[in-house]
């Protein structure tokens, strides 16, 4: 069983439907106004507040795997007030309900970081990936950079540029590890996780994310980190 928040979001809704599809049984968090949206066969709807561990932690149990997808739309600078009203408080909860319920491992969706711009929405992740450090639990974390995709397509104008970065040995790094993440490539690396489970701390880059849309790839991916910062 998977509990996914954020089910009915840019990412949430093909993930639960892929989880389905492949045979998970998947139980979906969301918000009242919000439950009808989902209608997948082997996914369970439930309801509750996203921001408020009290609100669903005992619709955790019984759940192995915990994804904390909940997080602000289309994050951008003027949304730092944002970050730390939704981003923060859901995350925070997530880890909290996921540890009373003691559920084998938590997928977290942070973001790359460090990085020179979008610095509240990075800090704010940041600290919840050393709260999901803190907590114990085995946990995977997950740092695309942007992930395009319907309605996200604007990046697209940024290639050329991060192909000149990739070019330059001095930039090539933090170009790489601040690339564009495609939609199916997003969902791709997010099912990995759910169904390869760490005994640990496992931190998955852009460039181990890419390397997860490879249907051969079954092993842990390159670019990816298992040393824990407990």
């Amino acid at each position: 069983m998977v509990f996914v928040t954020g089910g009915s979001g840019y990412l949430g809704r093909p993930l639960i439907a892929e989880l389905a599809r492949r045979g998970h049984r998947v139980r979906a968090l969301l918000r009242p106004r919000s439950a009808g949206k989902i209608r997948v066969p082997r996914v369970e709807v439930v309801t509750g507040d996203p921001l408020r561990a009290e609100s669903f932690a005992h619709l955790v149990q019984g759940c192995e795997t915990f994804v904390q997808l909940v997080g602000t739309p289309k994050p951008a600078p003027w949304k730092a007030a944002e970050f730390q009203a939704i981003d923060r408080p859901a995350a925070m909860a997530g880890v909290e309900a996921a540890h009373r319920a003691r559920v084998r491992h938590f997928v977290y969706l942070s973001v790359a970081h460090p990085a020179p711009v979008m610095k509240a929405y990075t800090e704010v992740r940041r600290h919840c990936e050393e709260a999901l450090a803190a907590s114990g639990l085995n946990a995977t974390v997950l740092r695309p950079w942007y992930v395009t995709g319907p309605g996200h397509w604007w990046p697209y104008a940024l290639v050329p540029f991060y192909a000149l970065g990739e070019a330059i040995p001095a930039t090539r790094e933090g170009a790489r590890r601040l690339g564009l993440v495609p939609h199916a490539e997003m969902i791709a690396a997010l099912v990995w996780a759910v169904e390869h489970p760490v005994e640990g701390w496992r931190v998955v880059d852009v460039p181990g994310i890419r390397a997860l849309y490879d249907p051969a790839c079954t092993s842990s991916p390159p670019h990816s980190s298992s040393s824990s910062p407990r």
